[in-house]
């Protein structure tokens, strides 16, 4: 069984991911035995349907070829994180969101959906397109993650307050479409998570005015202090210490023998070093993590084309 590792943001990460990609094909013997990358995830800015981190700045349609080019020409599908949880029906007809899903849609690529209203649309509009059910739906019930679990959906990314209920996870069926959140950098059960939610996705709707000069989308600004979290890790190795992070030593003796097969590295928007961090952590042996860190460091920090 092939473990696929799901990496963050395709677009500010992308020297590192297809670094990565490249070597873990090239010299297999530094990582874990059967490991793959399945996709990266995030967005393009300004897109107004992304969610889950706000995401800033602007990209040219050729930027936006040339990177899905590259991790399709080795078979990983870029997937987009449109999982904004303030999208209503006026903002499906929003013409950078369309751009981006019709330039990718060739049935590699793939969509994380949370809103019905935007999933309904790409089922109907772009129906070559696998989607992914978000984590940003927060199922804690497990009847209605069960019911969930039925639906048409290539994978579904578990609420990472399950992370550690040994019972449900060995008892959920289609573990094949489970997967799970490894390292989150938010504590479990934090009562102001929806709301954070909601924060990135206004300011996501704010940033994408912002750059197209949509006056009518403009909205009162929030402060960045409202999210100020004290449970919030900004540090990979702080992730470590949380009660719903998942050791890498747990994934190859409890997780993958359970039958889950899937599991998605948090990392959009952090320090690109706690993004490095988290890749050596998962994905490379023990006994060639230094040696590795050190090649990585030198090839991302050699200017492009030197």
């Amino acid at each position: 069984m092939k473990i696929k590792f799901h990496l963050p943001d395709f677009y500010g990460n992308i020297r590192m991911n297809l670094l990565f990609a490249d070597e873990i094909k090239r010299r297999p013997e530094y990582f874990y035995d059967n490991i793959e990358i399945g996709s990266s995830y995030g967005c393009f800015p300004p897109a107004l349907w992304n969610g889950g981190r706000t995401v800033i700045g602007a990209v040219r349609r050729q930027q936006i070829e040339d990177t899905i080019k590259e991790y399709n020409s080795r078979g990983i599908p870029v997937r987009y994180t449109f999982t904004n949880p303030l999208i209503t029906e006026k903002d499906l007809a929003d013409p950078f969101c369309n751009m981006i899903t019709r330039v990718a849609e060739n049935g590699l690529n793939e969509i994380i959906v949370n809103k019905p209203c935007l999933e309904e649309y790409i089922r109907e509009k772009y129906s070559k397109y696998p989607l992914i059910s978000s984590t940003v739906k927060q199922i804690e019930d497990l009847g209605e993650l069960k019911a969930e679990l039925e639906k048409d959906y290539k994978l579904v990314v578990l609420d990472y307050n399950w992370n550690h209920d040994y019972k449900v996870l060995e008892e959920l069926p289609h573990k094949d479409k489970i997967e799970l959140l490894v390292n989150p950098y938010c504590a479990p059960h934090c009562k102001r998570r929806k709301a954070h939610y909601e924060y990135l996705g206004k300011q996501q709707i704010m940033h994408n005015a912002q750059v197209f000069g949509n006056e009518s989308q403009m909205m009162k600004p929030v402060e960045r202090g409202e999210f100020s979290c004290q449970y919030q890790s900004y540090d990979f190795y702080r992730t470590t210490k949380l009660g719903n992070h998942i050791s890498n030593k747990s994934i190859y003796e409890k997780y993958v023998p359970m039958g889950y097969s899937n599991f998605k590295i948090e990392g959009r928007m952090m320090h690109p070093v706690d993004v490095l961090e988290s890749y050596i952590y998962y994905l490379v042996k023990p006994e060639y993590r230094d040696e590795q860190r050190v090649k990585y460091l030198k090839k991302l920090l050699t200017p492009k084309g030197k």
